[in-house]
């Protein structure tokens, strides 16, 4: 990062963006999006960062970003502040509220929601899944129940029984179901209570593209930001179409 920026010494900065590439993939400003996409991706980003501020036990924010990197249209980053060797089911009850913040913001604070929360769906439907079938962490005990939904392979699986009954598998569904939306509705009930802060984060976003969690609360305390715009925000670029295929925002 510092070669290609012309620099003679290596700064905190360089790593950052090193650090930032290597987990997110590079940035793809290249990829041309209209005012109205911006604006979504921004209060979904958002939401994500509301809940996840706002979940008891949940990781640090470290970034979040509206920036496209990778296949991502934007991304909100945490981190946490030790090794984590064993999850305990509130936090995975926090990370499915978090997951689904951003489909949420959408339909709050744009009006609709949009195809931007196909992997947050994906992901949280997998963690509920989990806790079902392989944690005990829900209403069915501690029972570890087959997946009856893996692929065969070679025909290796083709003679092979059932691990679950149709009725106990309609039962694991509904039990995921219910997690999913039990938490839905909590991450819904914290975006609508902090509309403040998902106003401004969202603004801030629009503004500056990038936000690290020290310019969050800052945000937070005093309602702006204090360091300068990054002069490619300041810039008004009109979009140019794209035949790109749109990706999952988070």
């Amino acid at each position: 990062a510092a070669a290609r920026a012309g620099k003679e010494n290596v700064s905190m900065s360089d790593f950052e963006s090193a650090k930032d590439k290597v987990f997110m993939g590079p940035e793809r400003r290249s990829r041309s999006m209209t005012e109205a996409d911006k604006k979504i991706i921004a209060y979904h980003e958002a939401g994500h960062a509301i809940v996840g501020l706002f979940t008891e036990g949940s990781d640090p924010l470290h970034k979040i970003t509206i920036v496209p990197r990778g296949r991502a249209l934007g991304l909100t980053w945490q981190l946490p502040e030790t090794d984590r060797y064993l999850t305990n089911k509130e936090y995975l009850e926090g990370e499915i509220a978090i997951l689904m913040g951003g489909r949420l913001a959408e339909e709050i604070y744009v009006g609709h929601i949009s195809t931007g929360a196909s992997n947050d769906i994906m992901r949280a439907s997998a963690v509920a899944r989990k806790m079902v079938c392989d944690y005990g962490m829900s209403n069915l005990g501690p029972i570890h129940y087959g997946d009856n939904q893996q692929q065969l392979f070679l025909g290796r699986d083709i003679g092979a029984q059932r691990e679950t009954s149709e009725d106990t598998a309609r039962t694991i569904d509904a039990e995921i179901r219910r997690i999913v939306e039990e938490n839905y509705e909590k991450a819904r009930k914290l975006l609508t209570d902090k509309k403040r802060e998902m106003e401004l984060l969202a603004s801030a976003l629009l503004e500056y593209e990038s936000l690290e969690a020290s310019d969050v609360k800052e945000l937070f305390e005093t309602g702006e930001i204090s360091r300068a715009k990054p002069i490619r925000a300041q810039l008004e670029i009109p979009p140019t179409p794209t035949t790109d295929v749109v990706s999952d925002a988070p």
